[in-house]
């Protein structure tokens, strides 16, 4: 997590304050009943699946049957990673083990990615030397898959599916289902025409379905590693709403991220015109930040501006660099554009500046 270096001035009084106001992260007790629900539905129809796979020569089942073993692994893992987030932060986990459905997430994307990568060369193998395949025990199992699948999807999606990890498990059990729509024709185009490819062509079908939804799996939870904003918050767009707060003279260092799925929080070092109350402007910009951006984790130091920052011309950059030498981010300030660019809705009371970290009032 980042944090700006704090810049306190004599006289000027400097306020801290923090919102804890967010969402919990942890799912409902019966979120997790819902989901071993579905974990019991997946579990034993997969090792019919594979069973029949196995008799009938299929690699379309085989397939399914590798996918929802992910599906199992997913849906286990979401309800470790449940209990695991909803305990109390303790010693040096100051956000509690929020964080570890993120985990459990990623691993699950990183597995669709690598079970696509191996299906896609058998896929490919037995369309070069197609295999002789039953067709109506695939029909026949792709179809039963089929009413499984929507039952588990239906358990599933009863659980907070705000959660990134249960999220996960839906998408999971959803692309098992579309995938064993493939296997179902694929069988019985093989009952019908005998054209025993139609099994590998399906396979290849569920390969480019765990394909995409592993891959989303990684990004999204990368993002949330990386400590990137989340998907459709502008860091520069909220910056420029709170610093055209009245009283609001600059918010800098601004840092927006994830803690965990559903949990976003925000950090920034805000100046306030001389004789402001400083809690005051704080007060509104953690409503502003809650209520517009639904970022209910703020934790923003608040101080006063030197008048020098107030002046017209060199003196007041020469003050911004004095004032915080070490900020390499952007600041934003009532009416601010990017530089280069002209400035709208500035203020008449407040001084035309452009500053070295790229945007200007």
């Amino acid at each position: 997590m980042s944090r700006s270096a704090a810049h306190h001035h004599p006289g000027h009084g400097a306020g801290v304050g923090a919102a804890h106001t967010g969402p919990g992260g942890a799912t409902a007790p019966d979120g997790a009943k819902f989901l071993a629900g579905a974990l019991a539905l997946i579990v034993a129809f997969m090792v019919a699946e594979v069973i029949v796979g196995v008799l009938a020569h299929s690699l379309a089942l085989i397939s399914d049957a590798a996918h929802m073993l992910t599906d199992a692994a997913a849906i286990g893992l979401a309800i470790a990673a449940m209990r695991l987030s909803a305990r109390p932060p303790t010693g040096g986990y100051t956000y509690g083990y929020r964080r570890t459905e993120i985990l459990s997430a990623q691993a699950n994307g990183i597995t669709l990615l690598l079970l696509a990568a191996w299906l896609t060369y058998e896929a490919v193998r037995r369309l070069v030397s197609p295999p002789t395949v039953a067709g109506w025990p695939v029909a026949g199992t792709a179809l039963a898959g089929i009413v499984v699948n929507v039952a588990a999807a239906h358990l599933s999606a009863r659980a907070d599916r705000s959660s990134l990890n249960v999220e996960g498990a839906v998408r999971h059990i959803v692309t098992d289902a579309y995938a064993f729509i493939a296997t179902a024709v694929a069988g019985l185009v093989m009952v019908v025409t005998g054209f025993s490819r139609a099994d590998a062509i399906a396979s290849l079908v569920v390969v480019a379905l765990m394909a995409r939804a592993g891959g989303a799996l990684v990004r999204e939870s990368g993002r949330i590693f990386l400590e990137a904003a989340p998907a459709g918050l502008s860091p520069e767009q909220i910056g420029k709403a709170m610093a055209a707060r009245d009283g609001v003279v600059e918010v800098h260092d601004l840092h927006i991220w994830q803690i965990t799925s559903g949990m976003t929080a925000a950090s920034a070092h805000v100046l306030v015109g001389p004789g402001l109350d400083c809690h005051a402007v704080r007060v509104g910009l953690e409503t502003l930040l809650a209520q517009t951006y639904q970022i209910g984790h703020a934790t923003l130091q608040v101080d006063h501006a030197p008048e020098q920052m107030l002046s017209i011309g060199h003196a007041a950059a020469d003050s911004r660099e004095r004032h915080c030498a070490r900020s390499q981010d952007q600041a934003c300030r009532p009416g601010s554009e990017v530089a280069g660019e002209p400035a709208g809705g500035s203020r008449a009371d407040k001084p035309v500046e452009i500053n070295q970290t790229g945007l200007s009032s």
